[in-house]
C-alpha cells in the first residue's frame, strides 16, 4: 500500500509539473504573439499575384542605402499595373521576412485612391497624405515608411505587398498592420509582390 501511495504521489506530481509547463509555454506564446516580429503572415493574398508591382528605386532587387536607416530613410518609388474594375482602394504593407523574431513591419499604407498607379520617392512620414491615403504605425512605432535596418549578419528580404481592395478600409490613421490585415480579410481582389534585399 505504501508503494502504491508513493506511486500515486509521483504521478500526481508529474501531472502537476506537466500542467505548469503547459501553462508557462502558453503564456510565453501569448507574449511572443504580441511582439513586433510575430504579427501574422507577410501577405494575405492567395495564389499567383495578378498585379505587377515594380520599382525603379531598386537595382537588381537590391535596396540602395538611401532607402534605409543607414541613409536618408526615404521611401522608394513604386508602380503597379491596373487592378480589377471593382477596386475601390489600395493597401500596401512592407515587412522584413528575416527579422530575428519573425517579421518586422516597415510600412503600412491604406485607402490609396483606386486610380493611383504609382508612389513617388520620399513620401512624407505623416499619418494622412494629401490624396486621402492613410499611413499606419510601423514597428518603429512611427507613421509612414521606416527603412531597412537589419543586424549586421546577412541580407534580409523586404516584402512589398500591394492589395487591390473592394472598399475603403476607413480605419483611423495610425492603425497597426494587424488591424489593417483584419480589415482586409474578404475584401482583396488582387495583389502584387515585390522583394527587395538589403545587407549592411
Amino acid at each position: 500500500m505504501a508503494c502504491d501511495a508513493s506511486l500515486d504521489r509521483k504521478q500526481r506530481r508529474l501531472s502537476l509539473d506537466a500542467c505548469v509547463s503547459i501553462a508557462l509555454l502558453a503564456g510565453l506564446l501569448l507574449v511572443l504573439a504580441t511582439l513586433p516580429g510575430c504579427r501574422g503572415s507577410a501577405t494575405l493574398g492567395k495564389g499567383t499575384p495578378t498585379l505587377a508591382l515594380t520599382s525603379t528605386s531598386f537595382s537588381k532587387k537590391e535596396c540602395p542605402t538611401r532607402f534605409t536607416c543607414d541613409g536618408a530613410d526615404s521611401s522608394p518609388e513604386l508602380a503597379w499595373t491596373a487592378p480589377p474594375p471593382a477596386t475601390q482602394s489600395f493597401t500596401l504593407i512592407v515587412v522584413d521576412r528575416d527579422a530575428p523574431l519573425g517579421s518586422f513591419v516597415h510600412w503600412v499604407l491604406y485607402d490609396l485612391p483606386p486610380d493611383k498607379r504609382e508612389l513617388p520617392e520620399s513620401l512624407p512620414k505623416q499619418a494622412m497624405l494629401p490624396d486621402g491615403s492613410r499611413q499606419g504605425l510601423n514597428d518603429f512605432e512611427k507613421p509612414g515608411y521606416g527603412g531597412p535596418c537589419p543586424p549586421r549578419k546577412k541580407a534580409h528580404r523586404y516584402i512589398f505587398a500591394l492589395y487591390a481592395v473592394d472598399s475603403k478600409l476607413n480605419l483611423p490613421t495610425g492603425s497597426t498592420r494587424r488591424e489593417v490585415e483584419d480589415a482586409l480579410r474578404g475584401h482583396i481582389l488582387a495583389h502584387g509582390v515585390l522583394i527587395g534585399r538589403y545587407h549592411r
